[in-house]
Order: C-alpha cells, then structure tokens, then sequence
C-alpha cells in the first residue's frame, strides 16, 4: 500500500510541474509570414490603451507577447501580429 501512495504521488507531482511548465507557453496567433506583421509597436500600444503599464515585449512564436501591469499584478499578453488582436492573456 505504501509503494502504490508513493508512485501516485510521484506522478501528481509530475504531472503539475508539466502542467505548469505549458501554462504560460502560448505560441500560436497567426500562420501568416513576418513580413505581412503589424509593427510589435503597435501591440503595445494597444495594450497601452487598455490601461496596461508596457513593461517589454517580445516574439514568442507567432505572437507578440507584451508583459504589462495592471492595477499592481503582471500580465504576458498574447497579440496576433496580423491583426494585433488579443489572442491569450496570463495574469502572474
């Protein structure tokens, strides 16, 4: 009994770290080419306007991702560079 405690625990325990390695890992927003991309600019200028304090951002993937404050908590938002709109948001 106590081995079969042991191995479900392990595998939880595994699997939340894997689960919590994907979480914040958004990466696909468009399957257009870089060169039809909207400036990164202009992503975070829309994230500007939503109230967010622009920290940095940056290419993950097909998206833009703006890391922003807002109302004292972080966010990485998720920004299609074809149309710029808001595709995933994580709040840390």
């Amino acid at each position: 009994m106590r081995v079969i405690r042991s191995v479900v625990y392990a595998v939880s325990v595994l699997w939340l770290m894997g689960s919590a390695a994907l979480a914040d890992g958004y990466k696909n927003c468009t399957k257009v080419d870089k060169a039809s991309w909207k400036p990164a600019s202009e992503a975070e200028a829309k994230a500007k306007a939503a109230g967010y304090e622009v920290r940095r951002s940056k290419i993950e993937g097909s998206c833009y991702e703006v890391y922003g404050v807002k109302e004292g908590k972080l966010y990485e938002l998720f920004y299609s560079p074809e149309d710029l709109s808001l595709k995933h948001t994580v709040a840390k």
